[in-house]
């Protein structure tokens, strides 16, 4: 009776794991995806995408960004990876999830092989119940009681669990892969089905049929029969299948596979032990580099070791197949881990044999952190003496970087807009207003670092200050305009931060040349390091995960580049603005002659600046007035392509296409015009569409535009002027890092000021807090002291 009732539950056990890996399965994230993937999927029209996939293979990619070209792949799952915690039984989620990915991608066109562990725990899951079964029934019919006690479990042989496992993890991923409409088979092999000729051919052909017919194939060790692993036997570039991870890498170069993913329980390679002090992930890991690297214990599930996934990686590598080795546990990333690397991203560790011949991003920030540091200890004048240099440089060196700038000019020619043109250009004019610009920087820095802001007594000989120190290291990530480099720089140089710059690869040549004159200035004093120019193919995703290098990310450019790096960042603060809808409010007391001025200006000056107009409020009582007939007249002239808002339109018989929405920002010579009652009317439409970047009031009443100046809640408001005003050179900041429309440190543009932050300095004579408790000694004065004026010159 006891027999019966464990045998049924066991049988239970197994009939409910079926049913919920389906539903585990159906649940995953892609369910709108693969609904669409089934409706296009057949047999008989194999690929059904179009992707540009085909590869001729023999070499391994030299840069990341090429896996998305990856058109076979093998992925290997280490016993870590597809083990639960208490090393009996799968983890079905994480399972479920990467056979998710993986038919995402086989659905892609793609040829997809795993190579998987667990046959192990998964036999030694089914044998632990057989011997608890078979246990409590001798109990029961030896003590005639029902009760269980605790029983012993014997150590199972691995061969013996490897056998009762293997048909239930096939029948496992036979029903995950099912749910994507995807078949698998199994393929079982030692070493012998590599060394033999014979059994080579007949194993490569059968991938291949399996392939060409859009099966995965799942290829384990037969660990119910293998022996024991040989030691040295990896000779004479033949690599022995003694683990899944040399037999990975045996089947990537036997299949001639373009990648092969390797998934651990850790983040990828380190260069020393994970988890031990100072340990840092290898982002590119090239052949030779075994030196520089301290391998530690290999996992606690499992045969390999890191160690052991290096060799086979390199040995891959050898034969064309590039290599990442990433985590496939991590429940935050493992999710998406596979499709990630395929597209790119900067996940694990990335086997090249091609070696940048600069350094690599990493190392340029550990570069621009010490250089910054040694920036912010030097004195002011020398801080400013650069700056000074570099401002001689741009007007000495004026034909070299014309020349440069030429070669962006006539390379963009074609694939650039006119305003992103009229960005990219530089001219002598600009390149004279950018040196003006940087000396009023390097006059205005005297008194920026260590400034003091405040003092304190806190008791007798126990003084506190606060004073300014650099933020750190900056990351700027600019499009098209390479004048902003030399004026970011500056701005850096004055306030002793570390620099990033990542700029635009339509700039590449401007760039160059002026990140050279950069460092040539900074030669000066010795901290040439402190400003980095980020020349590897980084792709802007992967430079916002860097928050162990960088302190702050200030992107300028559209606001779709500022939108995305504020998405992509990950636990870095991000100073910037999101969208530039400017407003200008004209009033109903609003002087004739300077309402085309100042409207021309905003809109036409520069329509792709963040500070152009974009929204043109007017008061009722103007419309069919001459004052209304001149602004509509003049936008004509100028060719600027008019949008009505809804009460607008709703005033005219014939009127322009109405707004798509009034959240637009146009970046050209177009401008929505809407109509208000009254100048509460106006504020209240700036706070619901605006985006708190800059806003102006146009009238003559004052006390109507101090109304609007004090309840406009934006970064700039101004009263009878243009927006294009919202500029750091035009405020006399010398430069701007950006326009920040955050509310929290710096607002508006960000000069030296909003490059500071502050730290505490304590100065004592052995004090100790407990002199301070209700029965000590001492008493807390609290006494504000004078703060040193700061120098003006």
């Amino acid at each position: 009776m006891l027999s019966q009732v464990y045998r049924s539950g066991f049988q239970s056990f197994n009939q409910r794991l079926l049913p919920w890996v389906q539903s585990t399965a159906v649940s995953r994230s892609h369910r709108g995806q693969r609904s669409a993937i089934r409706h296009v999927r057949s047999w008989s029209n194999i690929p059904f995408i179009t992707v540009p996939l085909s590869r001729t293979h023999g070499k391994s990619f030299a840069h990341r960004s090429e896996l998305k070209h990856a058109k076979r792949i093998v992925v290997k799952l280490g016993s870590a990876v597809v083990t639960r915690g208490d090393e009996c039984g799968l983890a079905l989620g994480r399972l479920a999830s990467i056979v998710e990915q993986v038919s995402v991608l086989q659905n892609q066109g793609r040829e997809m092989m795993l190579v998987t562990s667990g046959a192990v725990a998964f036999g030694k899951q089914r044998l632990r119940h057989e011997i608890l079964l078979s246990q409590s029934v001798r109990q029961a019919l030896h003590s005639g009681q029902n009760q269980l006690k605790d029983m012993a479990i014997p150590v199972l042989e691995a061969r013996a669990c490897a056998a009762a496992g293997q048909s239930g993890l096939m029948a496992l991923y036979e029903a995950m892969f099912t749910q994507y409409s995807i078949c698998a088979a199994q393929i079982l092999v030692t070493n012998l089905d590599f060394h033999d000729e014979q059994k080579r051919r007949n194993l490569n052909g059968t991938l291949h049929e399996l392939l060409r017919m859009n099966i995965v194939p799942i290829v384990n060790t037969n660990d119910a029969v293998v022996p024991p692993a040989e030691p040295n036997s990896d000779l004479q570039g033949v690599i022995s299948v003694k683990d899944n991870d040399s037999l990975a890498a045996r089947l990537a170069v036997e299949m001639k596979t373009d990648l092969l993913i390797v998934l651990s329980d850790v983040e990828g390679l380190f260069d020393s032990p994970p988890g031990s002090d100072d340990a840092k992930l290898i982002d590119i890991f090239y052949p030779g580099d075994q030196q520089s690297v301290t391998f530690g214990t290999k996992s606690r599930v499992g045969m390999g070791g890191m160690e052991a996934k290096v060799k086979a990686a390199l040995w891959a590598l050898q034969g064309g197949t590039s290599v990442v080795i990433a985590n496939g546990t991590h429940p935050k990333v493992s999710g998406h881990v596979i499709t990630d690397i395929v597209e790119g991203k900067k996940v694990g560790t990335f086997f090249s044999e091609v070696k940048p011949a600069g350094p690599t991003v990493e190392q340029q920030g550990e570069m621009a952190r010490s250089g910054g540091r040694m920036l912010a200890t030097l004195e002011p004048e020398q801080r400013a003496e650069i700056i000074y240099h570099l401002a001689d440089l741009l007007t000495d060196q004026q034909e070299e970087i014309l020349l440069a700038n030429k070669k962006d000019l006539e390379e963009a020619q074609g694939r650039l807009v006119g305003p992103l043109l009229k960005r990219l250009s530089l001219s002598t004019s600009k390149l004279n207003s950018l040196a003006i610009g940087l000396r009023q920087i390097a006059a205005s820095s005297q008194d920026s670092v260590g400034r003091v802001l405040r003092r304190t007594r806190i008791a007798k000989n126990l003084e506190l200050e606060q004073v300014t120190v650099p933020i750190g290291v900056l990351l700027v990530i600019f499009e098209s305009r390479p004048d902003c480099l030399p004026q970011v720089a500056a701005l850096a140089i004055a306030t002793g931060n570390g620099l990033l710059l990542k700029g635009g690869k339509e700039a590449a040549h401007s760039n160059r040349i002026l990140h050279l004159l950069t460092q040539e200035a900074l030669s000066i004093h010795g901290v040439k390091e402190a400003v980095q120019l980020v020349n590897t193919r980084e792709e802007v995703e992967d430079l916002c995960r860097l928050d162990k290098m960088i302190d702050l990310i200030i992107p300028r450019g559209s606001s779709q580049l500022v939108r995305d790096i504020q998405k992509a960042a990950k636990g870095i603060p991000v100073m910037g603005h999101s969208e530039g809808i400017c407003h200008m409010y004209v009033d109903s007391e609003a002087s004739v002659d300077k309402v085309t001025r100042l409207v021309r200006d905003s809109k036409c000056e520069y329509p792709a600046a963040c500070n152009a107009l974009e929204t043109l409020l007017i008061h009722r009582n103007l419309l069919r007035t001459p004052l209304f007939d001149q602004i509509i007249d003049m936008l004509r002239v100028e060719q600027v392509k008019i949008h009505a808002g809804p009460k607008f339109a709703s005033y005219l018989t014939f009127s322009p296409s109405e707004v798509k929405s009034l959240r637009t920002e146009y970046g050209d010579l177009e401008l929505c015009i809407e109509v208000v009652d009254s100048v509460q009317e106006a504020i209240d439409h700036i706070h619901k569409y605006g985006s708190s970047h800059t806003d102006v009031i146009v009238t003559e009443n004052e006390k109507t535009a101090e109304f609007f100046l004090q309840h406009v809640d934006s970064a700039c408001v101004f009263w009878n002027t243009s927006t294009r005003f919202s500029d750091g050179y035009r405020f006399g900041l010398g430069a701007e890092v950006g326009i920040s429309t955050s509310r929290i440190h710096a607002r508006g543009p960000v000069g030296l000021e909003g490059l500071l932050t502050t730290k505490w300095l304590l100065r004592g004579q052995d004090h100790v807090v407990s002199d301070f408790s209700e029965h000590g000694s001492l008493k807390y004065l609290h006494e504000n002291l004078p703060v040193p004026q700061r120098n003006t010159n």
